[in-house]
Protein backbone atom coordinates (compact mmCIF):
# COMPACT_ATOMS: atom_id res chain seq x y z
CA UNK A 1 0.00 0.00 0.00
CA UNK A 2 1.10 3.43 -0.75
CA UNK A 3 2.13 6.21 1.56
CA UNK A 4 -0.45 8.64 2.77
CA UNK A 5 -3.46 6.24 2.34
CA UNK A 6 -6.54 7.06 4.40
CA UNK A 7 -9.18 4.87 5.93
CA UNK A 8 -12.77 5.36 4.40
CA UNK A 9 -14.57 5.94 7.08
CA UNK A 10 -17.94 4.92 6.29
CA UNK A 11 -16.51 1.56 4.98
CA UNK A 12 -14.28 0.95 7.87
CA UNK A 13 -17.81 1.09 10.08
CA UNK A 14 -19.72 -1.52 7.92
CA UNK A 15 -16.56 -4.19 6.90
CA UNK A 16 -14.90 -6.27 9.54
CA UNK A 17 -11.36 -8.33 8.87
CA UNK A 18 -11.20 -11.75 11.00
CA UNK A 19 -8.17 -13.20 12.28
CA UNK A 20 -7.76 -15.20 8.90
CA UNK A 21 -7.90 -12.13 7.12
CA UNK A 22 -11.41 -12.64 5.05
CA UNK A 23 -13.13 -9.47 5.24
CA UNK A 24 -16.78 -9.76 6.45
CA UNK A 25 -20.33 -7.44 5.79
CA UNK A 26 -24.10 -7.58 7.20
CA UNK A 27 -26.84 -8.92 4.98
CA UNK A 28 -29.22 -6.41 3.34
CA UNK A 29 -32.36 -5.96 3.98
CA UNK A 30 -32.42 -6.53 7.83
CA UNK A 31 -33.52 -2.79 8.73
CA UNK A 32 -37.04 -3.13 9.37
CA UNK A 33 -40.48 -5.04 8.48
CA UNK A 34 -39.39 -8.07 10.82
CA UNK A 35 -42.94 -9.09 11.01
CA UNK A 36 -42.79 -10.02 7.32
CA UNK A 37 -39.91 -12.10 7.44
CA UNK A 38 -39.84 -15.90 8.28
CA UNK A 39 -37.68 -16.47 11.89
CA UNK A 40 -35.52 -18.25 9.97
CA UNK A 41 -34.53 -15.47 7.48
CA UNK A 42 -34.13 -13.29 10.45
CA UNK A 43 -31.55 -15.45 11.85
CA UNK A 44 -29.31 -15.48 8.49
CA UNK A 45 -29.77 -11.47 8.26
CA UNK A 46 -28.27 -11.80 11.71
CA UNK A 47 -24.74 -13.72 10.94
CA UNK A 48 -21.99 -12.05 8.72
CA UNK A 49 -21.32 -12.92 5.47
CA UNK A 50 -17.99 -13.08 3.81
CA UNK A 51 -17.30 -10.40 0.12
CA UNK A 52 -17.95 -11.41 -2.47
CA UNK A 53 -14.61 -11.47 -4.67
CA UNK A 54 -15.91 -9.35 -7.57
CA UNK A 55 -16.00 -6.91 -4.44
CA UNK A 56 -12.93 -7.65 -2.63
CA UNK A 57 -10.78 -5.55 -3.86
CA UNK A 58 -12.31 -2.23 -3.46
CA UNK A 59 -12.84 -3.05 -0.34
CA UNK A 60 -9.15 -3.51 0.56
CA UNK A 61 -8.41 -0.22 -1.11
CA UNK A 62 -11.29 1.83 1.61
CA UNK A 63 -9.47 0.16 4.33
CA UNK A 64 -5.97 -0.56 3.93
CA UNK A 65 -4.95 -0.40 7.45
CA UNK A 66 -7.09 -3.06 8.56
CA UNK A 67 -5.41 -5.45 6.75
Amino acid sequence: MGKGLKTHKGAAKRFRVTGSGKIMRAHAYSGHHFMKKSKSALRVLKSLTEVDKTNLKAVKRLIPHSL
